[in-house]
């Protein structure tokens, strides 16, 4: 007997169908035909089973479960152990991580290759629990250390594994991203151009927005399809008022300017000057209220401002902000961030915050956190296990919102989601857990995890992979999906939802209430 721990009714089944029929997979598509003898003994005693047994019960129910229902109806975690095999079978991989990184690099983002983490020469580990950096799919910060990279630790405790470290208040690490995006954009963009030409050919920095008229200035509304203009900027005649949206102090209303050109009877503006509305960095003759300095407290998204959110100081935002942008320039873009679950309703808006760094210092590739297909976990877990909620989505919304979710529960959303094409899975017959989640999704045939509720414990993924070749008669698991595909990473996400929250550029939002779920984290760049 090895390390597996079975379900004690369902392994007494498995063992009484198989010895009779010889076929692991028929055996298993027996015990399915009547599976809740076994189900409703799940919390109740478990017992050893070797790992070779236990391998081969899993792949059963894979092969079977993938043949009969089809493969979508095996789902697994993403850090699951199992989830390289599931989403090689083109099995459901579920994730708890935002969709910033798809919204921001492509749907097809791989993460730092090996070689290239072991060549940053600075990294950011932005995160709680990036204090050990051992995390399923997350490289180790130790090697690269030997190679002389800087690693600066960002979050709510102090960590021994980095050269310096900022210890940041809980939520708040989206208002720290944004300081040093203001000091990007105006010591790399407009004091110099360092990053220029990565910005004309590879962001959407250039691309054309066409203005509507709103309370007698101008709100963003919508990308001028197939436009991009030959600058990044249209700065030097024409210039009106935009509204922006403000979250740190209530739901408010920014009012600044941006240059604009006529498009016939369209005002239009690139990416880049509303980008710098945003962050504040103003310029001589465009209108509304701008930052005094560095310094300046009252004006979002100083430096100075964000001491007052964050409690680091306004000092050590500017020293990291610039270390960040020189040492991008210098290697060539040789720069990691290396987030960690952020446990604020409003992660994904601090992600996208983290990513602009990247983005603007021409460090696309450094996101150390691998995208792809996954399906997202929380709204797995709501539409499949969960029944109505009261929660009023429409109460995110900014003060200048249309009213698209006014009143609307996230149940109601996620279904308008599905309808509208948004990758969800339908509810598992085999599911692998790397740790206890409640509520679980009723009428699982196999729930593999870690505690007594689970039928099997986690076995050996290898074994679990030959075990399914063998069974299936052709390889388990599907390579990889290589590098990220060519297009331009976008710091301006347009489409409606993102639009509705004031969340189509970069935005910070304070921790506080809100419902487990935003609409906007829904939103995927295809």
């Amino acid at each position: 007997m090895g390390g597996s721990q079975v379900n004690q009714a369902l392994v007494r089944l498995y063992f009484e169908v198989r010895n009779g029929l010889r076929d692991p997979v028929a055996a298993w598509a027996k015990l399915t035909g009547n599976s809740q003898q076994y189900i409703r003994a799940r919390g109740e005693r478990r017992v050893p089973l070797d790992d070779g047994t236990a391998a081969e019960l899993v792949a059963a129910a894979i092969v079977h479960t993938a043949a009969q229902h089809g493969a979508e109806r095996v789902a697994a975690l993403a850090t699951s152990p199992l989830a390289r095999l599931v989403g090689g079978l083109g099995g459901a991989v579920l994730t708890e991580h935002p969709c910033a990184p798809e919204q921001v690099l492509g749907p097809r983002f791989a993460g730092p290759r090996a070689e290239d983490w072991a060549r940053a020469a600075y990294v950011l580990l932005w995160g709680e629990n990036n204090r050990l950096v051992r995390t399923a799919d997350t490289p180790w910060v130790i090697p690269g250390r030997y190679k002389g990279q800087k690693v600066v630790a960002i979050g709510t405790h102090p960590t021994r594994l980095s050269d310096e470290t900022m210890v940041v208040r809980p939520g708040t690490d989206g208002a720290l991203a944004m300081a040093m995006g203001h000091v990007l954009l105006k010591e790399f963009f407009l004091g110099r151009t360092p990053f220029a030409e990565h910005a004309m050919e590879r962001t959407d920095l250039p691309f054309l927005v066409r203005l509507r008229p709103r309370e007698e200035a101008y709100v963003p509304g919508g990308v001028v399809l197939g436009r991009v203009c030959d600058r990044l900027t249209v700065y030097g005649g024409e210039a009106v008022e935009v509204l922006l949206p403000r979250f740190d102090d209530g739901p408010g209303v920014l009012r600044r300017g941006v240059p604009v050109l006529r498009d016939g009877d369209d005002l239009v503006t690139t990416v880049f000057d509303l980008l710098l509305a945003v962050y504040g960095v103003g310029r001589p003759g465009l209108p509304g209220g701008w930052p005094d300095g560095y310094d300046d407290r009252a004006e979002p998204y100083t430096p100075g401002w964000q001491e007052a959110c964050t409690g680091v100081p306004a000092s050590r935002a500017l020293k990291i902000a610039r270390e960040l942008g020189v040492t991008a320039e210098k290697t060539g873009g040789r720069c990691v961030i290396v987030p960690g679950r952020l446990e604020t309703p409003h992660a994904d808006t601090a992600y996208r915050a983290m990513l602009a760094l990247l983005v603007l210092t021409g460090c696309g590739g450094g996101w150390a956190q691998v995208g792809g297909a996954g399906i997202p976990l929380v709204p797995y877990l709501c539409l499949h296990a969960c029944g109505e909620d009261r929660s009023d989505v429409g109460a995110l919304s900014w003060a200048l919102a249309e009213g698209l979710f006014e009143r609307r529960t996230s149940r109601s959303v996620l279904l308008e989601a599905v309808r509208d094409g948004w990758p969800m899975a339908p509810p598992p017959r085999v599911l692998a857990l790397p740790r206890p989640i409640y509520p679980l999704p009723p009428g699982v045939d196999l729930l593999i995890g870690p505690d007594d509720h689970c039928d099997l414990s986690q076995p050996d993924a290898e074994l679990v992979a030959d075990a399914v070749a063998k069974l299936a008669g052709r390889t388990a698991v599907a390579e990889p999906g290589g590098r990220a595909e060519g297009g331009r990473m976008r710091l301006l996400v347009d489409h409606a939802w993102m639009h509705e929250y004031g969340e189509a550029l970069p935005t910070y939002r304070p921790p506080g209430l809100g419902v487990p779920l935003k609409p906007t984290q829904l939103v995927r760049v295809r």
